[in-house]
């Protein structure tokens, strides 16, 4: 057990909450409502296990050079770990710290039997090669052997990662057990274990969820006006099943700029364009120019961050003009601007649910792996919009009842099933 997370950030201005405060605050607002022990709340608040393991990684030019990597372990009351793996500068303890206790939220809330993690490497993979990445990745994972497994902790692709990267570790781990470990990761190519549908199953989460609110609402995704902040994985899947459902996606950036167009931009033609130039959407036909903070302004029925953290502050949150707004990011608005926004009455769909498609999809990977029996993609996708829908009914009538945000609804439900469980298991010794 630790005492707190290291803060490996600058120091915080008084209006600025780090990451894991932010979760903490959550969490203590959740407690609230539940009327929780503060025993247990003690007890929630810490990550059980920190892991910070020395990357030693020979280049092509022949230099080593020593990266640090990382791996968070928040709460496994209810089951092995669970959480991605990401490779990006900004990588620090503090933050793996808080996604690692979205990610045990979010797995109570959809009722899958898993605790949370999260790890990372702060460094930039575009520098790299594929042979250079392959051996950071493989050390990695070898320093990291005893602490995961399909039946501790599950790593998958999160910010960096993909498939790839998916593969080299379940391969890393599977040599040193001396046979095929097909659980040990999720997100991997379908040829060695991995699920139909998990490449759109975040996105396709995100869409489930805002259909879900817009028809309590007596409203419908035809013709709705969308706006998405990011165009990578998690964006570019929500952005296509939008524009498969009639919506109208009106505006999309990454990180080479943002387009917008008024009558709406052809995603399909859009995806096309992105993967002829390297990603690069901006100069795609029948749009103009937009930046990342105008984006995030413009006049819409949903907003959906779908890029990093804090993009949403107190700075700009006074500013927004949509109507709703459905984190497909992981904490993309901090805690201030997230009160006021529901001051605002600008309703807000949580990361916790919103964005869970890709663990729900990851849960039945691994069931399909530990099993050895694959799935059809429309079992998969049906599957999973039956537990989506499940968890939206159970947050919105939450709210409902007691005239609270969706958010604290959210927390609300995961905290209590973990905190019950904690109960029921007692305390070791």
């Amino acid at each position: 057990m630790v005492s707190s997370p290291v803060r490996i950030n600058p120091a915080p201005t008084p209006a600025y909450i780090c990451p894991y405060d932010r979760t903490c605050s959550y969490l203590g607002q959740a407690a609230v409502e539940l009327d929780l022990d503060d025993n247990v709340l003690v007890v929630l608040q810490q990550p059980r296990k920190v892991v910070t393991v020395s990357i030693p990684v020979k280049l092509d030019n022949g230099k080593v050079e020593v990266l640090a990597g990382h791996r968070v372990q928040h709460c496994d009351v209810l089951g092995p770990y669970k959480g991605g793996l990401r490779y990006h500068p900004s990588v620090n303890l503090g933050e793996l710290s808080a996604l690692a206790m979205l990610m045990t939220w979010k797995c109570a809330l959809l009722g899958i039997p898993y605790g949370g993690a999260k790890g990372g490497i702060g460094f930039d993979p575009h520098q790299y090669s594929i042979n250079e990445l392959e051996r950071i990745t493989r050390r990695y994972a070898s320093e990291l052997i005893k602490d995961i497994g399909p039946e501790t902790d599950i790593p998958a692709p999160d910010v960096g990662t993909s498939a790839r990267e998916m593969a080299w570790i379940m391969d890393t781990y599977s040599m040193n057990m001396g046979r095929a470990v097909l659980g040990v990761v999720t997100g991997k190519p379908l040829s060695i274990g991995g699920s139909k549908g998990r490449e759109m199953a975040t996105g396709r989460g995100v869409m489930i969820t805002v259909r879900e609110a817009l028809a309590e609402q007596g409203k419908s995704l035809e013709g709705a006006a969308i706006v998405i902040q990011g165009f990578g994985k998690v964006g570019a899947a929500a952005a296509q099943l939008f524009y498969e459902a009639g919506a109208t996606v009106l505006s999309v950036s990454n990180v080479h700029g943002g387009i917008y167009s008024e009558n709406g931009l052809d995603i399909p033609a859009l995806q096309a364009y992105a993967t002829q130039n390297n990603h690069d959407i901006t100069g795609f036909p029948d749009s103009e120019p937009i930046s990342n903070a105008e984006l995030l302004t413009l006049a819409c029925d949903v907003l959906i961050p779908a890029a990093m953290e804090d993009q949403i502050t107190e700075e700009n949150a006074d500013q927004i003009k949509a109507k709703m707004i459905a984190e497909a990011a992981n904490a993309p608005i901090t805690l201030l601007a997230d009160q006021m926004l529901e001051a605002r009455g600008i309703m807000v769909l949580p990361d916790i649910l919103a964005n869970a498609g890709g663990v729900v999809v990851s849960y039945w990977e691994w069931v399909q792996g530990q099993s050895f029996v694959f799935w059809d993609e429309e079992r998969v996708n049906q599957e999973m919009e039956h537990l989506m829908v499940q968890a939206y009914t159970r947050v919105s009538e939450l709210a409902k009842q007691r005239g609270v945000s969706m958010r604290l609804a959210a927390y609300t439900l995961g905290v209590g099933r973990v905190a019950q469980a904690l109960k029921d298991r007692g305390l070791y010794p």
